[in-house]
Order: structure tokens, then sequence, then C-alpha cells
């Protein structure tokens, strides 16, 4: 009998590996079970399709059940980030109008607290069956054996998800697709296919499964593959997994290759990482001395780019294209159209450089309660999230930076990312973030924020600076940290860091 988990024509055994963490396994037919009962569980619970249920868990099973759960009876699944506090919980559960909130015991200190300013939520709790409120084990145990209504019943084997934008310029947004005839379906089945994905692929799961990488998991159990689940990434346990469960696919982002590289190369060669055949990473712009040591790295992985965000998909590059054009994030995505227009709106040619559009083949979206910011997004039937690049004569795309990063120096426009490529080719940086601190003279000056493998002046990286880039492009400052902050996806938090810049 076919399993409503995975995609139709796709045969998965019931007791096939689904999800598998820290020794823990959960097979097909038993993830099924409990997706069911979840289903249920919504149903009983008053959810009606298109409310949001928000889920507030580390990496674990029950987050994959949820969302699964969600599909079925058409809720749109809110994955929180974990590290939020109560006020940026309480904002968004209330902005989105959460019904319900699945949350970890461990985090009921913050989201407890948060339900206070938010009514009509309620809770299910999972982990500690000490914690306050009903809890998730106890509820599906309590779900009985009624079907779920077929009218109820949605059949939708991947979830519609309701994100929240990191807000790194304000207040997070949620991005919400407008509905189409199976939407989801239909557009994992497109990502599954144009990765090559199956039943003989092991998904690794590397980043948060809130962040937006974490729909690459629901996609993979759609098309029958195996997930294995890092409750926490480190290079070794990386590392260790891929050689246990003998993975094959993964999604990462920049900062998990460095922190792979970090490994020594000797510790590195006991692990078997073979079986990997495919490797994708997004969210932040690659440094091209990282690609190239992890593509010598893993040599049996194809390790491909893409860029897109929650609000779609846009282009690819395969390692051999990037070779050739080191820096480029690759040609559109089957249906996909890129265009680079100027401020006016209009198309600007091959080499010249702009905003950057995307267009949506799997429909509009709306940022949630927010028709400026949406209006803002869209020109006719193209939309850009912020950022600034442009396409050389083969329509490959290169990023020149954010438009929210920009540097305005003495009217004179400075990217980021330009200074950002130079340090990172120096050979003592490890990562760096470059950015613009107000400045009475210049309106702004360029301040760098550098990681390093070992002592290193900071003079020394500014004469690196001027060697490659032209003289108001260097930083003004260069500061040596520790470690710079991140949010999960791998970006750099750089509104944290220009909120303790100033300039003497």
């Amino acid at each position: 009998m076919p399993l409503p988990l995975v995609r139709p024509g796709v045969v998965v055994e019931p007791d096939r590996p689904a999800l598998l963490l820290d020794g823990e396994v959960l097979t097909f037919g038993q993830l099924e079970e409990r997706v069911e009962r979840l289903a249920r569980v919504l149903v009983a619970r008053g959810l009606r399709p298109g409310e949001p249920v928000a889920v507030m868990l580390g990496n674990r099973f029950e987050f994959l059940e949820v969302g699964l759960a969600t599909a079925r009876v058409g809720c749109r699944l809110l994955p929180l980030n974990w590290h939020l506090k109560t006020d940026e919980v309480a904002w968004i559960l209330a902005d989105a109008g959460a019904r319900l909130l699945v949350v970890e015991a461990d985090l009921l200190p913050v989201a407890g607290t948060a339900l206070r300013d938010v009514p009509d939520c309620t809770l299910l709790v999972v982990g500690d069956r000490a914690g306050a409120g009903p809890h998730y084990e106890e509820a599906l145990e309590g779900a009985g054996d009624t079907p779920v209504d077929p009218v109820a019943r949605q059949g939708r084997p991947t979830p519609r998800y309701l994100f929240y934008t990191s807000g790194t310029t304000g207040r997070p947004r949620g991005v919400d697709r407008e509905e189409l005839p199976d939407p989801t379906s239909a557009v994992s089945a497109a990502v599954a296919d144009m990765w090559g994905l199956g039943p003989d692929d092991v998904f690794l799961v590397s980043s948060p499964l809130y962040h937006a990488a974490g729909a690459y998991a629901f996609i993979s159990l759609f098309a029958g593959s195996s997930v294995v689940v890092l409750p926490r990434f480190t290079g070794v346990a990386c590392l260790a997994a891929v050689d246990r469960h003998r993975v094959t696919t993964g999604l990462m982002v920049p900062a998990h290759f460095i922190r792979i590289l970090e490994v020594p190369e000797a510790d590195r060669a006991a692990f078997d990482t073979s079986s990997l055949r495919l490797l994708l990473h997004s969210a932040a712009p690659c440094p091209v001395p990282v690609k190239h040591a992890i593509l010598a790295a893993l040599p049996s992985a194809e390790i491909w780019e893409f860029y897109g965000a929650s609000e779609g998909g846009a282009t690819r590059i395969s390692p051999e294209e990037w070779q050739v054009r080191p820096g480029s994030v690759g040609r559109p995505w089957p249906g996909v159209t890129v265009t680079i227009r100027d401020d006016a709106g209009l198309e600007l040619p091959a080499g010249q450089t702009g905003r950057i559009y995307l267009s949506a083949p799997q429909g509009r979206f709306r940022y949630h309660n927010d028709p400026a910011k949406t209006e803002e997004a869209w020109l006719d039937d193209a939309f850009t999230l912020g950022d600034v690049g442009h396409l050389d004569a083969d329509g490959y795309l290169f990023i020149t930076d954010r438009a929210a990063d920009l540097v305005i120096r003495g009217g004179v426009n400075i990217y980021p990312a330009e200074i950002e490529r130079v340090l990172h080719q120096h050979p003592d940086v490890v990562d760096c973030a470059v950015l613009g601190v107000p400045d009475a003279r210049l309106g702004e000056v360029v301040v760098a924020l550098v990681e390093v493998r070992r002592s290193v002046d900071p003079a020394d990286l500014q004469a690196w600076c001027r060697r490659h880039l032209a003289d108001f492009k260097c930083p003004a400052r260069i500061e040596l940290v520790a470690e710079l902050p991140r949010d999960p996806s791998g970006k750099v938090r750089k509104r944290d860091l220009r909120d303790g810049l100033t300039m003497p």
C-alpha cells in the first residue's frame, strides 16, 4: 500500500528508516502512524485549513512530524527560532494569528510567557512530561482511531510554510505564498527532480530545522529518502554522521564548510565520506578559497551552490561551472527568469550592476500584514530580495551585495561583499564582515571585523586590502574578533555588529 508521506510512483517499504537521530530510528511506517494521529489531534483541536501551527523545537523528530501533520490537514507550518526572546515570540505568534504552539519543555519559560499575550494560541509540550501544559505524546496516545474526515484532509505530503524573515532591517515579516492547486506537491516534485533526489538517498540535516533549509528534509522524505538529523552541527559530528549512515545528500551553508575544514586533515581522513554524491549550499556567499578547499576535501560530492530565499528559488551553479566562473551563483532554475534593473525599474544589459529581480513560477507571495513591504518587493510579475548584482553575457548571475548593506562614503557607493572577498583571500583570514559606520565628514566609512587563524597585525590586513582594492574601498579600521555572530542560516548578524561600532 503506498505511503501518503511519499510522492506517487515511489515505492518505500514501511520498515525502511525514515528518520535517524543519535541512534534513534523512526521507520516510514511508524512515521506515517504518528503523523496520522497528530493530524487527528489538530482537527480535534479545531484547527482549520490555512491556520498557522507554530513549532519551537530543536532538531528532533517531532518537528518533522508536526510539519507533515499540518500538510495533511491544510494548516500552515510556522517555524520559530528557539533563540528568540519572549517579546519576539509573542510578536510573531500574534502577527501570524497562530492557533497552536508545539514547544520543547526547556523553552517553556520563554514560550509560556509569550502566550500570555496571545490568548487564542494553545500549547503542546514536547520532552519532559513534568513540564506545564498538555503533553505531545499524551495527545498522540489519546488521538483515537477515527480517521480524519475526508473534507478536512488536504492530502498534501509536504507543508505549506509561513516563514518569518530574519528581520535584519526591523521586525521579522512572514512570507506567505498564495494558494495554488496542490502547490506543495508540484513544487516539491520539481525540486526533487531538479536535484535527482530519490529513495536511494540519505539526506543530512545540518542546519536548524526552523530555518528554510529544513524544507529540504520534507522534500527528501517526499522523494522517499531517509533523513539523518544532527541535533547540533560540528565538523566532527557531520563527518561522523556521513560515515555512519552513508549519507548521500545534504544542504549546508559556508559556515558549515569552514567548520569541516577546521577539523585537522588527519582527523578528517579517519571518516569515510565517499558516500556523498551531492551537497548543496546557499544562504550566504561562499568565499572562493573556502569553496576550493571544500571541493578538495570532499571529492566524491558534487557541490552545487544555489541562490534564493524564503520568497523563492532563483539560480544554481555546478562545481564545473563555478570553476570557470568563481563567485557566480549560476543561471536560473527551470522556469525562473532573472533580470537586472535600475532604480527606475528599467532592465539593464549584461555587465551592468543593478537590483536583481526574479520571476515566481511557484506563485506570488506577500509579506503577512505588510502590504507596503509586499508592494515594494514586486515589479509586475517579478520580485526582488533587495540584492544587487549583474549578469554576464552568458546569463550567469554575480551578486555584488545586499542593497541594505551598501556603504555610501562621500557620495560613492561601496559594496562590502567586494571587500570581504579580498579579505577572504588572505591566508590567515578565517572569516570577516565589512560594514559602514557613520562618519561626520564622509557620511559613512568602512570597518572590517575579522576572524584570523593566528596573530595578525591589522595594519598588515589593511596593506593587503590596499594592494587589491582602490583606496576609497579600503577599510578605515580593521578589528580582530574571536568569532563573528551568525544566525543559524550562516548569515553574519551585521545589525548586531553595527550597533556596537562607532568611529572615533
